[in-house]
């Protein structure tokens, strides 16, 4: 292999190294060959396991040839920044009915723009080292913001393996973390992996799936997971999937709870990342009797704001329905329902009767393979 000239070499360290005091907790660099990766999507997205994802396919081949989406790029800057809030007890929350179940990643501030903050640092300081020494560099950086396959590059760029749930699995830190690119047109040497796929024989992600959505190891339907229906999905939530959602009202994290190697796994430092508005340990009953005006104050700066009052309101009256019966819960239902929209309404409706039949929540499905 060509060596690369010292300059690129030397920053190739300083990335590293600017990348650390920038609060990543790892950076590697990649080439951007993602041929195969870019087979197994086209099979994914054959098999409609995108759902109404459409814009997965929306791109062309701009997924897996990085240079089609910025022309000239000949690497991949690969960042990782752990996002974990420390005490905040997933297990305990999914276990109480009564809770609230937000996907970690969500209690704190939205991560897209503080990571593209720092990732542009970085970018800038590339840039002034090659105009330094009369090098000509060109980057963009990105943030789950474009058609990239973050995962793909990722362990291509050393950070971890993805394993049988499709998460990025780092031996050291489990797959509690962010993911962020810089591509740039610097033959900047790449970075051999020393971590290897250690999934071995198991399968505990993909048994502990709510509503088993995996069709196979490494393989999702989207279609399944309680991620899309509570998160991307515009529409009812399809009855088969409401009882297993249990109190999980944005995402769902227990293909990573359940995973061993999440014992590695650091909380994060970054403040912006703890917990806001009570949002890991909320009461469903609280969080339900928002108003669009507070829901909007409260998730000012959060992902969860996305999803919208409307979205927010189906996936807590579906929690409603899947909690222990009391006339508190039905009597909220019930004064929603006058001003509820017809989405809202069809789920209320659901839980009600599911309270007042006194029907108890199970704790998964299965279906046929």
């Amino acid at each position: 292999m060509t060596r690369p000239p010292p300059p690129l070499a030397e920053l190739a360290a300083l990335i590293k190294t600017w990348g650390r005091e920038l609060g990543f907790q790892q950076i590697g660099i990649t080439d951007c060959r993602l041929e195969e990766h870019g087979k197994r999507l086209r099979a994914w997205l054959e098999a409609g396991y995108n759902g109404d994802m459409a814009w997965m396919g929306a791109h062309g081949d701009k997924r897996w040839r990085p240079e089609l989406l910025q022309p000239g790029t000949l690497r991949a800057i690969s960042a990782r920044l752990d996002y974990l809030p420390p005490d905040t007890e997933p297990v305990r929350v999914l276990k109480d009915s009564r809770k609230a179940y937000v996907s970690r990643y969500a209690t704190g501030r939205d991560y897209h723009k503080l990571i593209r903050k720092r990732l542009a640092q970085l970018a800038q300081k590339i840039d002034a080292f090659c105009d330094e020494r009369g090098l000509a560099s060109s980057g963009r950086a990105f943030t789950d913001s474009a058609p990239i396959m973050e995962r793909a590059l990722a362990e291509k760029a050393g950070l971890g393996w993805i394993g049988k749930n499709c998460m990025v699995i780092n031996s050291h830190a489990g797959s509690w973390f962010f993911l962020g690119e810089i591509y740039t047109n610097l033959a900047l040497p790449v970075d051999e992996s020393e971590e290897t796929n250690q999934c071995g024989d198991c399968n505990a992600c993909l048994k502990v799936c709510p509503t088993d959505a995996f069709v196979g190891p490494y393989q999702l339907d989207a279609r399944r997971c309680i991620s899309y229906l509570t998160i991307e999905n515009r529409g009812p939530i399809p009855e088969e999937f409401r009882e297993p959602l249990g109190n999980r009202v944005f995402g769902c994290d227990d293909c990573q709870i359940i995973c061993p190697w999440n014992k590695f796994a650091k909380p994060t430092a970054e403040k912006d990342f703890h917990p806001r508005h009570g949002l890991d340990d909320g009461e469903l009953l609280a969080l339900f009797g928002w108003s669009e005006a507070g829901f909007l104050h409260r998730t000012e700066g959060s992902a969860i704001r996305r999803i919208g009052y409307e979205r927010w309101q189906r996936n807590l009256a579906v929690a409603l329905g899947n909690a222990e019966p009391s006339a508190e819960i039905v009597a909220a239902l019930e004064n929603a329902l006058p001003e509820a929209t017809p989405l809202v309404e069809e789920h209320i409706e659901w839980a009600l009767a599911r309270l007042r039949s006194g029907r108890r929540r199970k704790r998964k499905i299965k279906r046929d393979r």
